[in-house]
């Protein structure tokens, strides 16, 4: 391939499980021939690629870059996209720390989104969505995943897939995912997964692997966000979840993926990076809570904050958030297991003011008028301004009627 052939940027790790008709669209299509990276615990000692020049606009690349560069700016408008400074660079660096020479080429962006994804486009739009961020115990899981996507950029997967779509109503079809970057938020479901295959996806793994240890993080930790993703995979689709899921059709099964991490990450030793992704994570978190119990998905969300949960039992937001699940599941003994956590949040240092509220609202449906009552009195004492106060307090007498 020539230069002005080439991307820049390749590796949209794409759509959404709203898009699942884009999972057909490229199956079954032939990958162009790459060099192998090598699988082993030293890969950290292979050369990098060099940095892309950017295409000619008359190259079918250079179109398809200018494509992206119209729906960046469309991103930078998005409501969906965090607007912390601090954050948004603590991210930008981490990128370039992992892409090395690469960096200048690199734009990160942080999108408000309860799902686990990270993708990048071809013209170096790089999307980081809240959902992974909630999903991260530190910044070498992090690394670890932004590692992957700009493995498939840097073999330029995207394009391949691209060039391979056979008419102009399935490169269409592709480019129009990137019409919903900043209104996925509201759509609810996993993005990722489907444009590339299993071969695409191992490589990616490895050249990582590979920037990851290149950074200094421990590679072990890339495996631990598959273990931890599939025991939330479990908890719907059962012990083969990480086989059957529809959301690794193209992947390898979660299992393999978790143990070829393992045998790539060997037994280098490297931080983990935990209490600075916590400093610049921490004031954002109790939003992405409140998120993810929005998405319903009450088994999953249990999941999660059960295993938060392990790591910081006397977290008052993350009891509020377990507390509140299980208080709008609402099944076989869920007031009781609500009740708990609401009850011990409350009696934490600074409690989130929902934790009373919801406790009111719990203490009202089992009706014990007393209890509901002093609630909600120490909810609007916290929030004095919500939204909800006339509400309340038509709650507060009759319950005190």
């Amino acid at each position: 391939m020539s230069p002005s052939s080439l991307s820049r940027r390749a590796a949209l790790r794409s759509g959404c499980l709203q898009c699942l008709g884009m999972a057909g669209l490229f199956s079954g299509l032939p990958a162009l021939a790459q060099e192998t990276i090598p699988a082993q615990p030293d890969a950290a000692a292979a050369e990098l690629p060099t940095r892309f020049t950017r295409p000619a606009l008359d190259t079918d690349e250079g179109g398809l870059w200018a494509l992206m560069d119209r729906q960046e700016t469309r991103l930078r408008r998005s409501p969906f996209v965090v607007r912390d400074s601090q954050l948004t660079q603590y991210l930008q660096d981490l990128t370039c720390r992992l892409a090395g020479e690469h960096c200048p080429d690199v734009r990160t962006y942080l999108v408000r989104t309860p799902l686990f994804n990270a993708n990048m486009a071809p013209n170096g739009m790089m999307q980081i969505w809240t959902g992974l961020l909630l999903r991260m115990e530190n910044e070498a899981q992090l690394a670890a995943v932004l590692g992957h996507e700009i493995g498939h950029y840097l073999e330029r997967h995207s394009l391949e897939r691209l060039r391979d779509a056979k008419s102009r109503a399935a490169f269409g079809q592709f480019l129009g995912l990137f019409g919903a970057i900043g209104s996925l938020g509201q759509l609810g479901l996993l993005a990722g997964s489907f444009s590339f295959s299993r071969e695409h996806e191992t490589r990616a793994d490895r050249l990582g692997m590979q920037l990851l240890q290149r950074a200094g993080y421990d590679g072990q930790q890339a495996a631990q966000v598959w273990d931890n993703l599939l025991g939330e995979l479990k908890v719907t689709g059962g012990e083969e979840a990480g086989r059957r899921s529809p959301m690794m059709a193209t992947h390898p099964p979660v299992e393999t993926r978790r143990d070829d991490l393992l045998k790539l990450a060997g037994s280098t030793s490297g931080q983990t990076g935990a209490k600075e992704f916590q400093r610049v994570t921490t004031a954002h978190r109790f939003d992405w809570l409140q998120d993810e119990i929005k998405r319903g998905q009450y088994e999953e969300s249990l999941i999660l904050f059960d295993r938060m949960l392990k790591q910081h039992a006397a977290d008052a937001q993350l009891l509020f958030a377990r507390g509140e699940v299980y208080r709008q599941r609402n099944g076989t003994a869920d007031d009781e297991r609500a009740l708990t956590d609401l009850t011990h949040a409350t009696r934490l240092q600074q409690p989130p003011a929902l934790a009373y509220r919801s406790l009111g609202l719990l203490h009202k449906q089992r009706m014990e008028k007393a209890e509901a009552a002093r609630a909600f009195e120490q909810y609007l004492t916290a929030t004095p301004d919500a939204a909800d106060t006339h509400l309340i307090k038509t709650y507060i007498a009759e319950l005190t009627s």
